[in-house]
């Protein structure tokens, strides 16, 4: 990027933050998250890094948020409220270590240690206690104005109405349980605990059951350690998980315990603080802009950040739909590097309003695949580029038809692209889980007209094999007899890996539970469907409508004279013997990432042990299963009351 353009996109992104931060820190509104917002200040930071010339005293780097608002009175703060810099990887800290270690001498770098503390998703405050008294309690404002909400922190539980003449800081937060009560007025609960500090009526605040921890004392003690240990012993309320750390090393293990234990807290956090223990080194490193350089931030991975569309490639399925998607500048975000995400359909587009080239808000969570939320409109140039969903298919040329409404799709039903999506389907893990057979062989061996439907992968030959580029008479051999040893399988992966239209895993386990049997399914009318718990009435026709055409029951035939056996074997949880099945008659719901097994592994666990799962979670689900960064699915299960277990809970219920 040469200079004249970083100055364009410094100005935007200037503008863009100090618009969101004016609407955070003045008015409680909030149109993008936190971590959308963290990631323009990021790459705000990282273009002034570059361009130090073009740093300037109004950017958003350089200040800690907008003025206080005018319906309390101000409060000058004896002592400025700092905010702190943030870090989002490992190489991050070591970067920040590696700075404040060059302002240090030998003997203080060997002194260095650090205290950790939970960064809680709250609002800043400060205490003033005088003659034993809550004099003063105000917000952090700008940083040296604040506002003056003492009848509102009053009545906060946590908050002494007395003590020693001090100044301590701390945050006032709002707990999940009270949250949920408040989700359709508020988008988070940092947002409802400012909400709740600033209304007039201190009743109102009341109702609201705020809670708060302090995290530090304005005084001489000699390590901020200790600060905590007089704050507990002064009667103010401080965090139980705080931590010292001697070095980094247990800075980072302190960092993945606490993301573990994150979902389990009873209130929200999005990373820890880290601070120079040492009082004298804290204050010797002093501040830089409006954070103190010996304190940093390192929060976990964004479930949301900005990033560029590259550009927006139409992909074609084994159905024959055609899905745009989004091609990204590479991003960080929820734990991974992200350079795609799904733009869905046509209206999708539509309705975001996206063009190539937009700056945009991309989310991830848990297990959900990349998607664009939002396009940062006052962030275009002007250059971006119209998308336009393509009359004939990318790939064999065929019409694009539209079905269902919004979906794209070819109508050629031997568009190379379906067909070679429909044999990757095939052979995956929860079909016919053929091993070694990735998308480059099958390439080939359509290319070469070697095969036209999946049977034939069972008919190949020694000679056909061995043309092949990177195939030899032993791997030719270890081919066949891979492919033969899957001859046998289970029902429910039959079906699935028969593609039939909007037929996922768990749909097939439904039919097979239902009917029992391929011949009930093949001869079942559409109202047989329909009735079954969990399919709905277009799910319904395409499994109807699939088993009427002709050339699937010949394709049907086809694989059984390949020699496909459908094989007995437990494959829905039993309905007698409860005392052999501990899981009978639970109905479990996964949702995020999980350690000790693959979710097809607990998802096999619990049909073993008589259990059942379900993809969406409702009144009839007994547990949630919540593995690391759980999406929607967590929230509405403690919406509903669905017991919400860990992995650990689970593997001991298992055990």
């Amino acid at each position: 990027m040469t200079k004249k353009e970083a100055e364009k996109r410094i100005q935007k992104l200037k503008k863009v933050i100090k618009y969101h931060r004016y609407l955070y820190h003045v008015l409680d509104k909030q149109e993008i998250s936190d971590s959308a917002l963290d990631s323009l200040k990021k790459e705000l930071f990282d273009l002034e890094q570059e361009f130090s010339d073009l740093v300037t005293s109004d950017s958003p780097t350089q200040r800690i948020g907008g003025k206080p608002l005018s319906k309390f009175k101000k409060v000058n703060h004896l002592y400025p409220m700092f905010s702190f810099n943030d870090a989002f990887s490992e190489d991050d800290m070591t970067d920040w270590l590696e700075r404040i270690s060059k302002l240090l001498t030998e003997k203080e770098r060997r002194e260095l240690d650090f205290y950790c503390e939970l960064k809680i998703d709250g609002l800043a405050i400060e205490l003033v206690y005088k003659k034993g008294m809550l004099t003063i309690g105000s917000t952090r404002g700008d940083g040296k104005i604040g506002e003056d909400i003492t009848q509102n922190l009053k009545t906060i539980e946590a908050i002494p109405l007395d003590g020693s003449d001090a100044i301590v800081r701390g945050e006032v937060f709002i707990s999940k349980k009270v949250f949920e009560r408040f989700k359709k007025e508020y988008t988070n609960p940092r947002n409802l605990a400012a909400g709740s500090v600033r209304q007039l009526d201190s009743r109102i605040t009341a109702s609201r059951k705020l809670d708060s921890f302090i995290y530090d004392i304005i005084d001489d003690t000699e390590t901020h350690e200790k600060k905590h240990k007089k704050l507990k012993s002064l009667g103010f309320k401080t965090n139980p998980h705080n931590k010292y750390c001697n070095n980094l090393q247990d800075v980072f293990n302190f960092y993945k315990h606490v993301s573990k234990i994150r979902n389990n807290l009873p209130y929200e956090i999005d990373g820890i603080v880290i601070i120079v223990n040492s009082s004298k080194l804290f204050n010797k490193l002093g501040v830089v802009g409006k954070a103190p350089r010996g304190a940093i931030a390192y929060k976990f991975p964004a479930m949301q950040a900005t990033t560029i569309i590259e550009d927006i490639v139409v992909q074609v399925g084994r159905t024959g739909v055609l899905t745009p998607v989004a091609h990204l500048k590479p991003v960080w975000v929820g734990g991974a590097t992200i350079s795609r995400a799904t733009l869905h359909n046509e209206d999708e587009i539509k309705r975001l309003k996206v063009k190539i080239g937009d700056t945009v808000v991309v989310e991830r969570a848990g297990d959900v695949i990349p998607d664009i939320v939002k396009v940062l409109l006052d962030l275009r140039s002007g250059e971006e580029r119209e998308f336009k969903m393509p009359k004939h298919c990318p790939v064999c040329g065929g019409n694009v038809i539209k079905s269902e409404g919004v979906i794209s799709r070819c109508s050629n039903k031997k568009c190379f692209a379906q067909r070679k999506e429909f044999f990757n389907h095939f052979v995956s893990k929860q079909a016919f889980n053929i091993e070694g057979l990735g998308p480059k062989i099958i390439d080939q061996l359509i290319e070469r007209g070697l095969i036209s439907d999946p049977a034939d992968l069972f008919n190949l030959k020694l000679e056909e094999l061995i043309s092949l580029n990177r195939f030899a008479t032993k791997s030719a051999n270890n081919f066949i007899k891979a492919v033969s040893d899957k001859k046998e399988i289970l029902l429910p992966h039959f079906i699935y890996a028969l593609s039939i239209r909007n037929v996922g895993e768990e749909t097939a386990l439904d039919l097979v539970k239902h009917f029992g049997s391929l011949e009930k399914i093949r001869k079942a009318s559409l109202s047989d469907l329909e009735d079954i718990q969990d399919i709905g009435p277009v799910v319904a026709k395409s499994i109807y409508d699939w088993f009427e055409e002709k050339k699937n029951l010949n394709y049907l035939d086809k694989l059984r004279k390949a020699g496909i056996r459908i094989c007995r074997g437990r494959v829905v949880p039993p309905k007698k013997g409860a005392e052999t099945a501990p899981l009978q008659g639970k109905t479990f719901v996964l949702t995020g990432g999980l350690e000790s097994m693959t979710r097809d592994e607990v998802k096999q666990k619990i049909r073993d042990l008589g259990g059942d799962i379900s993809v969406s979670v409702s009144k009839e689900v007994d547990y949630v299963i919540a593995g690391s960064d759980p999406g929607s699915k967590y929230d509405k299960a403690l919406r509903l009351g669905v017991k919400i277990l860990t992995e650990k809970q689970f593997l001991k219920l298992i055990m």
